[in-house]
């Protein structure tokens, strides 16, 4: 890897992140974050999002270490400003993990440690794939998602864009998830959900996002 690692972000899941690089034997060599990190490191700190315009776009590869959360957008803001200007997000694979020869990852995908992606998915671009996430044959995600820990997604499930699948989710096979949508932890989707939903592991309950 000879261009410049830049880590954007240094709270929770920057951390771990970092981390999986170390064990890529890799290291991010600038962290941009207003605060200081919460981990140890060694790399340079820069605490405004514009210091990364001192590198033109061909010159670094970008780590996105913000979190996603259903409300926090930044993650995905950032990722759509910087790829507009040119510049490249790493996609990064947990040597822990398993990945189908021949599933799809786009640019930014983040696969961590225990996860499993099997046969024909595709991943959506900047989305993460958290710890212990199965994500069965011929799926199909959008981008900007969040597959929790420990959530299961059957054969055929496909995800629009922004989606959020809380930790321990379980989705049936074939069924569709609209965009912006949120499956909160423990629930069991056994039908499609359409966009703007919020959806709780309690009686299968669904929302408006505005409730």
């Amino acid at each position: 890897m000879n261009k410049p690692l830049v880590l954007l972000g240094a709270g929770g899941h920057a951390k771990v992140v970092a981390e999986l690089l170390a064990e890529l034997s890799l290291a991010p060599d600038y962290i941009i974050s207003p605060a200081p990190p919460t981990f140890e490191f060694q790399a340079v700190h820069l605490t405004d999002d514009d210091a990364l315009h001192q590198f033109k776009p061909d010159e670094v590869i970008l780590i996105n270490g913000l979190g996603a959360l259903p409300g926090q957008p930044r993650r995905y803001h950032l990722f759509e400003q910087f790829t507009a200007q040119g510049y490249t997000f790493m996609t990064l694979i947990s040597p822990l993990a398993h990945v189908s020869p021949s599933a799809q990852l786009e640019q930014g995908v983040q696969i961590m440690h225990g996860a499993i992606i099997q046969a024909a998915a595709h991943i959506g671009r900047n989305s993460i794939i958290n710890t212990g996430a199965i994500v069965e044959h011929d799926c199909h995600l959008g981008a900007h998602n969040h597959i929790a820990p420990g959530v299961t997604l059957s054969g055929e499930v496909k995800t629009g864009h922004y989606v959020h699948i809380g930790t321990g989710a379980n989705i049936i096979q074939q069924c569709h998830i609209g965009d912006r949508t949120v499956i909160g932890a423990g629930a069991t989707v056994v039908k499609s959900v359409t966009a703007d939903k919020k959806m709780y592991a309690a009686m299968g309950t669904v929302r408006d996002h505005e409730e």
